[in-house]
């Protein structure tokens, strides 16, 4: 600590200046300049920074540093600054900032070739980059998020484009009865770290997209994520007509129509402000089919800019245009019927010169069936060279399910590849975890996040030490989960004893399984709830009892899901349950943070092969989680025998019912055999040291694997650099 910090402030001592040569206005602006850019969020010291602020307020604001920053003065500011010597850490912090965005030497300057000058175009219809900026649903929001701080650490040349939501996703609230009820609650603009997107002449940029009843007006916000800038489209603008300027307002919210102007706004208002703002992209990465629209105003301008008919142009758009999609359940795909087609693409058609016939062949599998609806992932996979999806068993899948747009082709030669998802290590490790990795691993291990060696020396920390820091993230999370759980209590109005039962639930000393994600029916959340009989007889064990920790939405028409909620929800008034499993409402990434951040095992038993890749379990492993998970997605290729658990050997029956009962069963079977006799196997010292080094056979063997740099490394060189002209390398192909 520098010993200038521990002389009063300028406000203390009546001068006009801090101690750090900075007036309060100078230092505010300092923090402010900190919160406008979403780096601090994966950056534990700027996180303590803030947080030491307010802590309390902080938590109320749902971390977020410009809420925060509003309810001080600048000299206010300084003065708490004074209090708690924050002078050298806020000045640190800036000038770590200062050097990241302007450092020039990072592994994108070596390996990225023509993608300096040519930038990536990502798009997404959701980006979760942190709590604070709600505009993501869940795990293709939180991928989006994690490919762009990655590709910003990596310094790789990449814009981002998206949709503002200013009332997001739902806030979820359980009833008495436990039924899920959704609540929207409008953001304030002022509360982010957004700006309006500038053009060359320095105005706001407004774009302009046509459809056969109307323009729609759409503005355009920067946000700062490290290096990266992300493009927000909005068309909450005066000069839209009601019903528009609600368009963005909500994530996957109202109908058909309403989607399909959305992807509208995305794709083709989103190559406009690129357009708009100077950029030429030399790559369109579409991040599933929601922005496939995008392709079609690229070629528009092929044809425009460069006299190309509508052959040559979709020929070279689609040469430089790659396609990830995400989900092997079919109502995953979008579609749409001719009329909103036409409604929607009809003057950007006629701008094409190709008839009506013609566009909507595009959408189908088979160009002449007129009964065919329009899919936006047969659009993007038409129209792209590069397809992906999003795990090797995911690959084989999206092969299969899309054979029939290559009739020619053997399923194996189908051109769909794979590049297995990944996560981006420094915004889900926890603080003390990254602590002992520094005293254990290489001095500059966060900058080879994708080397395997650099993981090995978790095998040089003492056994003692991983579980001892383990524990102290298991007993943040039940702290976590009473404060939540608790206050849900008094938010229905239950009783003193039910609001002390929850602040008093959970036991440190037991075995914990958490279960995080959407409330989808082919995740079945349930599957640990089939035998409860049983369940009671594991969860009540008086020498091995276990307790369960879930969280997730359902979407708001899945009455199904809603229901799955209930029946979990309402566990807590069954007193073979009751403080023994938790339900944890609204889940987003803060609680997803928590969870992956304390659990002992992660939980995942989709039904085979719908999970297309899953990505919360590699979360959990940065943390020292074990993963128990039906072999789907990543642990399909991730699972060893020696890092973790699996459910059965990666089978599935034809019959789904059949399928579920042979896999709870294998389920029960792997947690009496395998899981809680390896946790309660301690020695004197109350270590587990056959988990703790099942603990460390995962964290050596897949985090870096399943990094997102590694993930972002991969689309570079097998995609990116190939569309954009650089050099060329064969996607992941089994």
């Amino acid at each position: 600590m520098s010993k200038m910090d521990t002389i009063p402030t300028s406000s203390a001592t009546g001068g006009l200046m801090t101690p750090a040569g900075l007036s309060p206005e100078d230092l505010f602006d300092k923090c402010m300049a900190l919160a406008k850019n979403l780096w601090w969020s994966w950056q534990p010291e700027v996180i303590n920074l803030f947080r030491d602020l307010d802590p309390i307020r902080w938590r109320q604001l749902d971390h977020n540093p410009i809420a925060l920053l509003a309810e001080f003065t600048p000299e206010r500011l300084d003065m708490r600054a004074a209090e708690l010597v924050l002078f050298t850490r806020i000045n640190h912090a800036y000038r770590r900032l200062k050097e990241y965005v302007s450092e020039t030497t990072e592994w994108g300057h070596v390996h990225c070739g023509v993608l300096g000058s040519k930038p990536v175009a990502y798009f997404s219809l959701e980006f979760g980059v942190h709590e604070s900026v709600p505009v993501y649903s869940g795990g293709l929001g939180v991928l989006s998020g994690d490919h762009i701080k990655s590709a910003s650490g990596l310094g790789v040349p990449l814009v981002a484009i998206g949709l503002f939501y200013d009332q997001g996703y739902f806030k979820q609230h359980l009833d008495m009865d436990g039924f899920q009820q959704e609540e929207y609650i409008d953001t304030k603009v002022e509360n982010l770290p957004m700006e309006h997107a500038r053009g060359k002449d320095g105005r706001p940029i407004m774009i302009e997209v046509e459809t056969r009843v109307g323009k729609l007006l759409i503005k355009v916000w920067l946000i700062r994520v490290g290096r990266i800038k992300l493009y927000l489209l909005d068309s909450d603008v005066e000069g839209n007509s009601p019903e528009d300027r609600e368009l963005t307002s909500r994530l996957y919210g109202g109908d058909t129509r309403t989607r399909i102007r959305q992807e509208l706004v995305v794709g083709v208002g989103g190559v406009r402000a690129l357009k708009a703002l100077g950029i030429a992209p030399g790559v369109y990465h579409l991040n599933e089919g929601h922005s496939a629209f995008a392709t079609l105003e690229a070629i528009r301008e092929r044809m425009a800019d460069d006299g190309m008919s509508f052959d040559e142009a979709l020929r070279e758009v689609a040469q430089h245009t790659v396609f990830t999609t995400h989900t092997p359940v079919p109502a995953g795909h979008d579609r749409f019927d001719a009329g909103l087609v036409e409604e929607h693409l009809g003057p950007l058609r006629d701008e094409l010169g190709i008839t009506f016939e013609q566009l909507m062949g595009l959408g189908r599998v088979e160009p002449q069936n007129q009964h065919e609806t329009f899919c936006m992932t047969v659009l993007a996979l038409k129209l792209s060279r590069r397809a992906n999806a999003v795990s090797n068993l995911h690959g084989y899948v999206s092969r299969r399910m899309w054979a029939h747009l290559w009739p020619w082709r053997v399923e194996e030669e189908i051109p769909i590849g794979h590049i297995t998802n990944g996560v981006h290590v420094q915004s889900w490790l926890a603080w003390q975890m990254q602590q002992l990795y520094d005293r254990h691993f290489a001095a500059d291990w966060m900058k080879r996040l994708g080397e395997p060696e650099v993981w090995q020396g978790i095998y040089d920390v003492d056994p003692g030490e991983l579980w001892e820091t383990h524990h102290t993230l298991k007993n943040f999370l039940l702290a976590f989960v009473r404060r939540r759980v608790s206050r849900q209590c008094r938010r229905r109005g239950e009783s003193d004893e039910a609001v002390e039962a929850a602040r008093n639930m959970l036991d440190p000393n037991i075995l914990t399984i958490g279960f995080a994600r959407r409330f989808a029916t082919y995740k079945r959340s349930n599957l640990l709830l089939s035998n409860m009989d049983l369940l009671d007889e594991m969860v009540n064990d008086p020498a091995r009892p276990m307790q369960i920790i879930f969280a997730g939405k359902a979407h708001p028409a899945d009455e199904p899901g809603k229901r799955l909620i209930k029946n979990i929800a309402n566990l807590r008034h069954d007193s073979r349950f009751a403080g023994k499993i938790a339900f944890v409402e609204d889940y987003d990434i803060n609680v997803c943070r928590h969870l992956i951040q304390g659990v002992d095992v992660w939980l995942n038993n989709p039904r085979r092969p719908l999970e297309a890749s899953g990505t919360s379990g590699q979360k959990a492993v940065l943390n020292g989680a074990l993963n128990l998970s039906i072999l789907d997605g990543w642990w399909a290729e991730g699972y060893d025998g020696s890092n973790g658990f699996s459910i059965g050997c990666g089978h599935q029956h034809v019959d789904d019912s059949i399928t579920d009962v042979r896999d709870a069963e294998e389920l029960y079977r792997v947690l009496q055999e395998e899981v809680i006799p390896l946790y309660y196997n301690q020695n004197i010292d109350g270590i587990p040291l056959a988990w703790v080094k099942r603990m460390m056979n995962s964290i050596g063997s897949l985090a870096w694997r399943f990094s997102a740099h590694r993930m972002v490394a991969d689309y570079v060189h097998h995609a990116y650099l190939p569309a954009a002209g650089g050099v060329s390398c064969k996607m992941h192909f089994p």
